[in-house]
Formats: structure tokens, C-alpha cells, sequence
């Protein structure tokens, strides 16, 4: 994860981290064991914390002390969990952050339960904080659940699927990290135009995160993306720089159009060849450039905040994503 270029700054950004682990910890107690010791599976694998991380810099444009702000870390953090709980099951994973997922540990039927726990306690804490923090996390909760379906159905007839996949980015993925850093900065009592920047920046830098990741599975050479590189190829899941390549092909590119229409390369020979003509294929620029967008996107709003130290440090979350897509 991105260094925090002020080291008073990193100091109180770590303090404020140590206090939302506190608080998952005691989110996962359940009156089950069972249920507590799963709920506990995906909290002790560990995970960068990068959404409780934005909540807490979001915080720094108003009143960083106020006790609302662990609290909202701590809930955004219980639903990114219950989400990879959900999505385990779906994906049929086998392992996540390391370890076992809760469906192959367990079985589904303890996944999905275990996932809706997590929900629920996000909303009891977000019920503490208010009215705004519910209507917010319901709003939030229906753009994850909409994406996800369009993720699972696909693009619409006559639907770009470049587009449909950039939606099922911003919904899927980036609506939570959005989320993030407007519960910092409206519990910090951050004046509204402030929250709004800052959520319209996060949003984008939730979005320049997921595609360089998608980049990084085509680019890089080790396991930089945090998974083996090639495994969306392998896994026959389409992303930015193979729906750039289907979008732009031309004459020469038939090999390739006709590798990533087979759906799963799991054939050693077959994805090496797909990788290998992606990687020198126009379109992993073309995926970069639309990454840069989106974190200048980030960065234009940020540059209009105030100067604090916080302002630095999502400018620097905007100059590693440009850095590791190369």
C-alpha cells in the first residue's frame, strides 16, 4: 500500500487502524460460537484495511478526534467483509487472503449466513451514527447488489460491453470506497463541499484501483496484482485491457480475438499464448490511459480541498496507482 508522505500523519492514520481491529474483533462476537469463530476467519487473515484507511484520512479535513469516525471505519470495513464472504460462494473460491475461504473451511450455507451477520452488525453500528448513515449505507448496499448482478447477467443486447464493464466497476466496487471517504469526512463535521469532493475523488480512485489491478494481471511478471498473473485470462473473465483488445481489433488480431472468445484458457499453451499477444496487443495502453483518467479525474477534485496533510496523501494514492500500472 501507498506510503503516507507525513509521518505525524501515518502515526494517527495507524492509531486510528489499531481501533477499528479493536472494533471488528468485538463486531464478531456472536452468541454462537460457530458463527463467531467464522465471522473472526476473514478479520484474522488480516487485508490492506484500505477503506477504514480512507475513512481516517477523509477525517483530516474536519475534526479527526470525533469517536463517529472508528465506528464508521469500522462498519464499511464489516461490509467489504460480508461482500467477500458473498462473493467466495459465488466464485466457488477455495482461498482467500491466504487462507481457506469460509466456504471451503465450512460450507456455503455458513458463508452466506456468516456474511449476512457482518451486514447486520454494520448497520446495528450505522443505526448509532444516525439516520444519514443508514439512508447512506442503503444506498451504498444497492449500487454493490446491482452491480454484482450485472457483473453475474452481463451486458444488455446492444450494450457495450466496455461500458457495461466500467459500470459494474463503479458499482461493484468503487460505490463502498466512495462511501468511505464521505462517512469521514461528514463525521469529522467537514463542511458539504468538502464531502463531496472528497467522495467524488474516492469514487475515482476506487475505480484507477480495480483497473490497474486488471492491468497488473495482464502486465506483471510476479504477483504484484496479489493474485497469480493471467488468472482473469484463466478464468475466462473478461476485463479492461481484453475488452480494449475485442473493441480495437483488427485483421492481425484474430488469434487473440479467438483465444479470449473461448471463454476459460486452462490449457498451459493456450494461456500463454493469449497473455503473451495481450501483453504486446495496443490495448494494455489503452487500459492505462483510461486508469490515468481516472486518477486525474481523483486528483483534480483533491487539488481543490484544503491544503492539510491529508490532501498530500490522496494525492500520493493517486500517483501510486499511475506509478504501478508503469
Amino acid at each position: 500500500m501507498v506510503e503516507l508522505p507525513d509521518a505525524a500523519l501515518a502515526a494517527e492514520v495507524v492509531e486510528g487502524l489499531a481501533q477499528v481491529e479493536d472494533g471488528l474483533q468485538q463486531a464478531a462476537q456472536a452468541r454462537h460460537e460457530l458463527l463467531a469463530e467464522a465471522s473472526r476467519h476473514l478479520i484474522g487473515a488480516g487485508g490492506k484495511r484500505f477503506r477504514a484507511t480512507l475513512v481516517l484520512l477523509a477525517a483530516q479535513f474536519g475534526d479527526p478526534g470525533d469517536p463517529r469516525i472508528v465506528r464508521a471505519a469500522v462498519a464499511i470495513e464489516l461490509t467489504h467483509l460480508a461482500t467477500l464472504y458473498h462473493d467466495d460462494v459465488m466464485d466457488e473460491a477455495a482461498v482467500r487472503r491466504g487462507v481457506p475461504s469460509a466456504n471451503s473451511r465450512w460450507d456455503n450455507t455458513v458463508a452466506i449466513l456468516t456474511g449476512d451477520f457482518l451486514f447486520a452488525r454494520a448497520s446495528q453500528i450505522l443505526a448509532e451514527l444516525g439516520a444519514d448513515a443508514i439512508r447512506i449505507q442503503a444506498e451504498t448496499f444497492t449500487r454493490l447488489v446491482s452491480g454484482q448482478i450485472a457483473d453475474t447477467v452481463g451486458p444488455r443486447p446492444g450494450e457495450d460491453p466496455l461500458d457495461h464493464y466500467l459500470g459494474v466497476v463503479s458499482e461493484k466496487t468503487a460505490s463502498l470506497i466512495a462511501t468511505a471517504g464521505r462517512f469521514g469526512a461528514m463525521f469529522s463535521g467537514a463542511p458539504e463541499e468538502v464531502v463531496q469532493r472528497i467522495t467524488r475523488a474516492s469514487e475515482a480512485i476506487g475505480i484507477a484501483f480495480q483497473l490497474c489491478d486488471d492491468i497488473l494481471d495482464v502486465a506483471s511478471e510476479s504477483s504484484q496484482s496479489g493474485k497469480t498473473p493471467g488468472t482473469d485470462l484463466r478464468e475466462g473473465v473478461l476485463t479492461l485491457p481484453m475488452l480494449h483488445a475485442l473493441r480495437s481489433a483488427g485483421p492481425g488480431d484474430a488469434r487473440l480475438v479467438e483465444l479470449l472468445n473461448r471463454g476459460e484458457l486452462t490449457d498451459p499453451e493456450l494461456h500463454a499464448e493469449a497473455l503473451a499477444l495481450l501483453r504486446a496487443h495496443p490495448a494494455l495502453e489503452m487500459a492505462r490511459l483510461d486508469t490515468r483518467r481516472w486518477a486525474e479525474t481523483a486528483r483534480n477534485e483533491i487539488l481543490a480541498l484544503p491544503d492539510v496533510p491529508a490532501r498530500a496523501a490522496f494525492q500520493a494514492l493517486c500517483e501510486f496507482v499511475v506509478e504501478r500500472t508503469g
